[in-house]
C-alpha cells in the first residue's frame, strides 16, 4: 500500500472541520436540497427515478456548499445564491452521468452508477434534461454575468472530457497535459462556483477574480487528492474500486511521475498498464507508484495549489464565511474520501 495521503498534508492552522463548516449554512443547503428535488420533478418517469437517484446516492456537495459560503463571504443577502446552487449540482450531477458512460464506470460513491442500472441511453439523456434544466433556472436569476459564467463553464468542461479522452491509454501524457484536464474538467466549476459569489454580492472584478482564483486552485487540490487516494486509500473510504483510473487508461499525476522518477522496467509495466487498461498489472504499479514516492509529490503539489488557494483570498473581509472558506481548503486536502 502506498504512503497514505495524509501523512504528507499539512493543516491549515485552526481551520473549522467540514461538519462546522456544513452548519453555517445548515438552513440554506436544507433549501438548496429541497429546490434540487422540486427542479428534478418530471412528466418523464424515468427522469424522476434516474435523477432521484444519482441526487440521492451521497456525495460531498462541496460545489453547492461553495456557492453558499463564497455568497455571504462576499456580503450577499438575498436568496439567488439558492437557485445557482442547485445549478451548479445539476451541472456536476450531468457531468458524472455523461462520465460513468464514457468510462464504462460500474460504481460511484459506493453505489451502482446509473448507467450500469438503467443503460448508457437512458443515463446520457437524463443527463442532457439536468444540463437543460440548470439553463433554466440560471435564466430565472435574470443576470447576465451569471450566464457568462455558467456558458463558458459548461463550454469548458467539455474541452475537458474531450481531452481527457485523447489522453487516456496515452503513456506519454505530460504533467501539463494532465494538468489541463483538471483545470478544464473540474476545477473550472469550481472556480464558476466561487465566481458567481462575489458577482451575486455586487464586489469589483479584482474581488470577482480573486474568488475565481481561489476556486480554481481549491479544485485543483481536491482532484490530486482523489487522483492520489486511487492509489492511497480504501474503495470503502473512496467509494470506488481502487486502480478505477489506471483500469481505464487514465494517466494521472501519480502514474505520470512514478514513470519520470522510476526504473526501466517500472517504466515499462506503467506504460503496459496504460496502453492496455485493466488491472493485471497493479501490484507492480503500486511497487513503482511507492518506490518513487508518487503519492508524496501528487499530495505535495496539492498543498502547494491549497496554500494558492488560501492567499488568493487575502482581500475578503475576516468573518465566519471566510473561515469556511479556509476550513474547506484543508478537508479537500486532508480528506481520506
Amino acid at each position: 500500500m502506498s504512503q497514505p495521503v495524509q501523512e504528507v498534508i499539512k493543516k491549515q492552522g485552526d481551520a473549522l472541520d467540514i461538519h462546522d463548516i456544513r452548519a453555517l449554512v445548515h438552513s440554506e443547503t436544507r433549501a438548496v436540497d429541497q429546490l434540487i428535488l422540486k427542479r428534478l420533478s418530471s412528466d418523464v418517469a424515468l427522469i424522476d427515478e434516474l435523477g432521484r437517484y444519482i441526487i440521492s446516492s451521497g456525495g460531498k456537495r462541496l460545489r453547492p456548499l461553495l456557492v453558499l459560503l463564497a455568497a455571504r463571504a462576499c456580503g450577499y443577502h438575498g436568496q439567488d445564491h439558492i437557485e445557482l446552487a442547485a445549478v451548479i449540482e445539476f451541472i456536476h450531477t450531468a457531468t458524472l452521468l455523461h462520465d460513468d458512460v464514457v468510462d464504462a464506470s460500474n460504481l460511484r460513491r459506493g453505489n451502482q452508477t446509473a448507467n450500469a442500472i438503467w443503460g448508457n441511453e437512458a443515463a446520457v439523456l437524463v443527463g442532457d434534461f439536468l444540463y437543460s434544466r440548470a439553463f433554466e433556472m440560471m435564466v430565472s436569476v435574470g443576470n447576465m454575468r451569471v450566464m457568462d459564467i455558467l456558458s463558458t463553464t459548461t463550454n469548458t468542461i467539455a474541452e475537458g472530457e474531450v481531452l481527457q479522452l485523447l489522453n487516456c491509454h496515452d503513456p506519454d501524457t505530460t504533467e501539463t497535459l494532465y494538468r489541463d484536464v483538471i483545470r478544464f474538467k473540474t476545477a473550472k466549476l469550481f472556480e464558476a462556483s466561487s465566481q458567481l459569489g462575489a458577482v451575486l454580492g455586487g464586489q469589483p472584478d479584482s474581488i470577482e477574480q480573486a474568488m475565481g482564483r481561489y476556486g480554481m486552485h481549491l479544485g485543483t487540490a481536491f482532484q490530486l487528492i482523489d487522483d492520489a487516494l486511487d492509489y492511497g486509500s480504501s474503495s470503502e473510504n473512496i467509494g470506488k474500486n481502487i486502480g478505477d483510473d489506471l483500469a481505464e487508461g487514465k494517466p494521472t499525476l501519480p502514474l505520470i511521475y512514478a514513470m519520470r522518477k522510476g526504473t526501466p522496467a517500472q517504466v515499462k509495466a506503467i506504460r503496459k498498464a496504460i496502453e492496455n487498461g485493466g488491472l493485471d498489472n497493479i501490484d507492480q504499479v503500486q511497487e513503482a507508484i511507492e518506490s518513487t514516492h508518487a503519492i508524496a509529490y501528487t499530495a505535495q503539489s496539492a498543498q502547494h495549489e491549497a496554500d494558492l488557494a488560501i492567499e488568493a483570498l487575502a482581500e475578503i473581509p475576516a468573518g465566519p464565511y471566510k473561515e469556511a472558506l479556509y476550513g474547506l481548503v484543508d478537508f479537500s486536502v486532508n480528506r481520506s474520501y
